[in-house]
């Protein structure tokens, strides 16, 4: 018998004809346009860009669908009397206006949690502050290739809410989840997953206990049955476990824990009372670093009820980086160039380094998002031969550098860049074969480029074009 979404159905008569507010026109919003006026929804978009900054396309669409539309900075003004607003990530729920609607009765909800409001099927869903993208990406690949039909969406993939008429209960749905999508979710996936929580965002958040509360939500309402895999070596995430409404597995870096899954000298175990079990060697494997071993352990505790355990190493044998984490560009006379543009934050940058053991030259600095920079100076100085800086974040990290090493009593080489192209050309001018050039930034990438993602395509144009 055809499978049938009761909830959605539901859904779909209830806004029909009802006031929708849709704020932001970001990715995840974009096809509810489409969605909304299919169902004949009374739709108000909003987004703070100026009308000019709006896509052609898309100001068409809302044309032709006569929307209501408020664009610039004062926008939200305009934000009264919705039965339903959809908010975008980057419009956080503590917004003022947001809160009066609220009080006055609207449903302040998202696309991603209307998506697990509605969906029919298992859901795993995965957040950190770092290996987010590569532990969804691990999970999604471990059940494909175990012959699930399954669905990636959240942060990566595509916005997965208007797909739920051919979800069914036998898939499986595959989140990466933000602190600024989870951060008023009061529904938590099947299987929830935290790869770690270090400082971040505190340029949006008010501060890091909000950041940390709004992960915390992946698993605060699960329930009994609901899975929890946690970061046994991350002091926060451990200390999480005391709150699981379910069953918890640990994962560890550095710990022999008794139960879980762990990181042993570069070879994968799984534990269980004391017994430990050899998975996989990081011979046998495309990620480099122990940060990407720690994220296929988190992959396979969180697949180990679904995918048997030798299905699971076949496929993280052939997986590939993902783009943009510790991708490799080319290689220049005997000199690799990598593309590390997702760390946009100390810890991530502070993995990269530990990744490799050839001499580095790092590329680093951008955007500021009120982060302490000392953590990264001694591992740069241990690591790093050349240290070629660019952006807001460069003095800090300029700063912190010179501290420790005037501390330690070592010398590096620090230059300070006004654009992109020229800390490539420097590192091209002073790498040396067998050396690693690492474009890792450990800042945002809002001061010069759209994101993260515009600013790996453009380091790799740069490259290419050596």
């Amino acid at each position: 018998m055809k499978f049938v979404n009761k909830k959605l159905e539901e859904f779909n008569n209830y806004i029909k004809f009802r006031k929708i507010a849709i704020i932001g026109l970001g990715v995840s919003n974009i096809p509810l346009l489409d969605y909304m006026y299919e169902n004949k929804a009374n739709v108000t978009v909003f987004d703070e860009r100026q009308q000019t900054s709006i896509s052609k396309e898309i100001l068409e669409k809302i044309n032709t669908y006569e929307f209501n539309y408020f664009f610039g900075d004062d926008c939200l003004k305009n934000l009264k009397n919705f039965d339903i607003i959809f908010r975008s990530p980057s419009c956080l729920p503590t917004k003022q206006e947001l809160i009066e609607e609220s009080n006055r009765g609207a449903i302040i909800t998202s696309e991603i949690e209307m998506l697990m409001k509605m969906c029919p099927a298992k859901i795993i869903g995965v957040t950190g502050s770092d290996g987010k993208t590569t532990t969804t990406s691990l999970i999604y690949n471990i059940l494909n290739n175990a012959g699930y039909n399954t669905y990636l969406g959240g942060n990566i993939g595509t916005p997965l809410f208007t797909k739920l008429q051919e979800i069914k209960p036998e898939d499986i749905v595959v989140l990466e989840l933000s602190s600024f999508q989870l951060m008023d979710m009061d529904i938590s996936p099947d299987i929830s997953v935290i790869t770690n929580i270090t400082p971040n965002h505190l340029n949006i958040h008010k501060d890091y206990e909000e950041y940390i509360n709004a992960k915390k939500n992946i698993f605060k309402y699960q329930s009994k049955d609901g899975i929890l895999v946690l970061n046994y070596d991350n002091e926060i995430t451990k200390e999480c476990a005391k709150e699981a409404n379910g069953k918890v597995i640990f994962f560890s870096g550095t710990q022999k824990i008794d139960d879980g899954y762990i990181v042993d000298n570069g070879i994968i175990k799984q534990c269980n009372e004391k017994i430990r079990k050899h998975l996989i060697d990081k011979k046998d494997i495309i990620l480099r670093g122990n940060h990407n071993l720690e994220n296929i352990a988190t992959a396979i505790a969180a697949t180990e009820t679904l995918v048997d355990i030798d299905t699971a190493i076949e496929a993280i044998k052939t997986f590939k980086p993902v783009e943009h984490r510790l991708e490799l560009v080319r290689e220049i006379d005997g000199v690799k160039w990598y593309n590390d543009s997702v760390s946009s934050s100390p810890t991530r940058t502070i993995a990269g380094l530990n990744s490799f053991e050839e001499d580095i030259i790092l590329i680093a600095g951008g955007y500021d998002k009120n982060l302490d920079y000392n953590p990264i100076a001694k591992p740069i100085i241990n690591h790093v031969k050349t240290l070629i800086l660019l952006g807001q974040t460069s003095e800090k990290i300029f700063n912190a550098v010179k501290r420790e090493s005037e501390r330690e009593n070592k010398k590096i080489k620090i230059y300070m860049c006004d654009s992109l192209e020229q800390t490539v050309n420097i590192a091209k001018k002073y790498s040396e074969k067998g050396q690693i050039v690492l474009f890792s930034p450990a800042s945002a990438s809002f001061d010069l480029f759209k994101n993260f993602a515009d600013r790996g395509n453009k380091f790799k144009q740069i490259v290419n074009n050596l």
